[in-house]
């Protein structure tokens, strides 16, 4: 049995994932990045190999992707997080045609084929402006937990328009509309619409498919995966594993790797 790995150094988060030929995941890790990129993708790796019960020798190859992928020291190739959630994605999803990826400090939009290859991408520029960084800051100006972030939002009625999306000056404004007398519940329903509206500007510009699939780490957020649903109109696919879906691609390619190499060689012509 050979088992293949995919490990996803993300910005906030790192997450590793080990599938069998069955292509099953029979370990994963999820651990928060911090300083040192290294360390945590070495970290990553032990921990899902821990879970699985396997030893370092029984793992056949190891894909590294995030945007840290190239400090997966201890992998054999590095492949792009906009392939692995396309390839995420539509394994876990298979009739995704469309991929929305919100990470820490960037948004990704991408189409997908059938089988999970790139039609077409785009994301945000520079600017953390409505990704899972944007939305820590709103927490952290409120002093409320990041998970308790999604259902409070859903408790607003009255959205507050939020003018600026950029992470530098987001406390400014959200305090200043609690300042004015608005309810906390509106402003941060008015956060995540002003972030899902970003979003959907990029899916429109890749073209917008069904079925949709969001991945990433602000997946977790039932603020954004609600606020996503009523934009698009469409169903929005999430699974308990979307966070893992980058190092499920990557793992995905590894195994690709591994029951390629089994292949015999095709016979030289005149042999």
């Amino acid at each position: 049995m050979g088992y293949g790995t995919g490990v996803d150094v993300g910005s906030t988060q790192t997450k590793a994932v080990i599938i069998d030929e069955k292509r099953q995941i029979v370990g994963r890790s999820l651990i928060d990045t911090g300083a040192n990129v290294v360390t945590a993708a070495k970290n990553a790796y032990a921990e899902a190999l821990a879970d699985s019960g396997l030893q370092e020798e029984q793992i056949d190859y190891i894909v590294g992707t995030g945007y840290g992928r190239y400090r997966v020291t201890f992998g054999d190739i590095q492949v792009t997080e906009i392939s692995c959630h396309g390839r995420g994605a539509v394994h876990m999803f298979p009739a995704t045609r469309t991929v929305v990826d919100m990470g820490g400090q960037d948004t990704k939009a991408i189409r997908v084929s059938p089988t999970g290859e790139i039609l077409d991408f785009c994301m945000n520029d520079k600017c953390a402006a409505g990704t899972g960084r944007f939305l820590g800051a709103v927490a952290a100006a409120f002093e409320i937990p990041l998970k308790d972030l999604g259902p409070m939002a859903l408790s607003g009625e009255r959205p507050v328009k939020i003018a600026t999306t950029c992470t530098v000056f987001a406390e400014t404004e959200v305090l200043s509309w609690l300042s004015r007398g608005k309810k906390l519940e509106d402003i941060l329903l008015g956060v995540h619409r002003s972030s899902v509206s970003r979003s959907v500007g990029l899916m429109r510009r890749v073209g917008i498919e069904p079925e949709v699939t969001f991945t990433g780490g602000v997946a977790k957020n039932v603020g954004m995966v609600a606020g996503l649903k009523d934009a698009v109109d469409l169903p929005v696919n999430v699974g308990d594993d979307s966070h893992y879906m980058g190092a499920l691609g990557a793992a995905l390619f590894a195994m690709d790797h591994i029951l390629g190499s089994r292949m015999p060689a095709a016979p030289v012509e005149g042999e």
